[in-house]
C-alpha cells in the first residue's frame, strides 16, 4: 500500500488530538490536585507575544479540521473559539476527531496536484499544491501549536513528558 497524502495526515491528526485531550486531562488533574483555577492554566502563554493555551488548543484543531476539509474540497465546519473550559476544549476536539472521521480519504489522496486557496492571517490568502500544502503548511502548522500547547502545560508545571505527546502510538518491541 503506497503512502497517501490522508495516511500521512489523518491518523496524525487523530493521534495528535487524542494525545493533546490527554494532555488536557492531565492538566485538570494537576489543576485539581493543586487547587488551581483552571483558567489560569488555559490563559498561559510562553512570550508575551505568542497565543494563550487555549487559543494553541484552538488553533490545533482548526489546522487539523480545515486543512483536511481544503483538501477535500468542502468547507469546514466553523467553531466560535469561546472555549472557556478544559472540558470544553475536550468537547472541540473530540468534535474534531468525529469530524475526520467523515471525510473521504480518496477525495483527500485525489488533490495532491490541485491548487488549494487558504488564508494567511486575516486578508491574505496563500495558494499551493495539495501535496505541498499538506506537507509544508497544514502538518507543520498542526505540530506547532500542539507542541506549543505541551510546552506551555510543561511550563505550568503539569507532571507531562514525550511520552504524553506522543500518545497512544502502536509500536511493536523488538528484541
Amino acid at each position: 500500500m503506497s503512502y497517501s497524502m490522508s495516511r500521512a495526515s489523518l491518523p496524525a491528526f487523530r493521534f495528535g488530538l487524542s494525545a493533546l485531550s490527554s494532555l488536557l486531562d492531565k492538566a485538570s488533574a494537576f489543576c485539581a490536585a493543586r487547587n488551581i483555577d483552571a483558567a489560569v492554566i488555559l490563559q498561559s502563554r510562553l512570550a508575551p507575544d505568542m497565543f494563550a493555551f487555549v487559543r494553541q488548543v484552538q488553533l490545533a484543531t482548526d489546522q487539523a479540521k480545515n486543512g483536511a476539509a481544503r483538501l477535500v474540497g468542502v468547507e469546514p465546519p466553523r467553531y466560535e473559539d469561546n472555549e472557556t473550559t478544559i472540558e470544553q476544549l475536550k468537547t472541540r476536539i473530540e468534535a474534531t476527531i468525529d469530524y475526520l472521521e467523515t471525510l473521504d480519504p480518496v477525495r483527500i489522496d485525489a488533490s495532491e496536484h490541485r491548487e488549494i486557496i487558504f488564508p494567511l492571517g486575516p486578508s491574505t490568502k496563500g495558494s499551493m499544491k495539495g501535496d505541498d500544502y499538506i506537507a509544508q503548511f497544514v502538518l507543520p502548522n498542526f505540530y506547532f501549536h500542539l507542541s506549543t500547547a505541551y510546552a506551555i502545560l510543561r511550563h505550568c508545571g503539569v507532571e507531562i513528558g514525550k511520552r504524553d505527546f506522543l500518545g497512544a502510538i502502536s509500536v511493536t518491541p523488538v528484541s
